[in-house]
């Protein structure tokens, strides 16, 4: 595990996996909303501040070419593709439909409190929340055939890790912590 793509619907707890997933390997996190924010949320610039598509497809080659990283998101259809491509893992979070709604709205909740952790600064998460309603139904009419078509095919070439429910996201977390532990019990970083 050197190279992993995580990735799923909104509200899947994508950027929550990938932290936790890069504090226990070591391996450089880099969430596709702080590449494509890289000065945090900006209302004020017409398009809030985000790096022109180009140069986001120069910076997310640049990462590919590198021997290890964490990507999390998804950043467009041809990038995203490119990543799979390249990973050595892949993540995919396919939770039940209803589980994405109620995590999209926890997410809204306490976004009122504070900016949710892995998110540009400023970002606007009322509005981001909302569109993210959205989404979950978009993303589950035409990415989810996709990614499930591309999860079932890419098994026999590498590391796949289908998770459908938030038990196989923790059981998927622990078994990775036990994989990188060291003899002595301690944590093996950067295995």
């Amino acid at each position: 595990m050197k190279k992993v793509a995580v990735f799923g619907n909104a509200g899947a707890g994508k950027s929550t996996l990938a932290r936790r997933l890069a504090e226990i390997t070591g391996l450089p996190l880099y969430p596709i909303d702080m590449i494509q924010f890289p000065a945090g949320y900006r209302p004020e610039e017409k398009d809030g501040g985000k790096i022109s598509h180009e140069r986001f497809l120069e910076i997310h080659n640049g990462l590919l070419k590198q021997d290890r990283w964490i990507i999390d998101g998804y950043g467009s259809v041809a990038s995203a593709w490119e990543r799979f491509a390249a990973a050595d893992t892949l993540v995919y979070i396919d939770l039940a439909l209803p589980t994405h709604y109620w995590w999209v709205t926890k997410r809204l909740i306490g976004g009122l409190f504070r900016n949710p952790d892995g998110w540009p600064d400023n970002s606007p998460v009322w509005s981001s929340s909302l569109d993210s309603y959205r989404v979950v139904w978009r993303c589950h009419r035409g990415l989810t055939p996709k990614y499930r078509q591309l999860v079932a095919e890419a098994s026999s070439t590498r590391r796949v890790h289908h998770l459908k429910s938030p038990a196989t996201i923790g059981a998927f977390l622990e078994a990775v912590q036990v994989e990188h532990r060291a003899p002595d019990g301690s944590a093996a970083v950067g295995r």
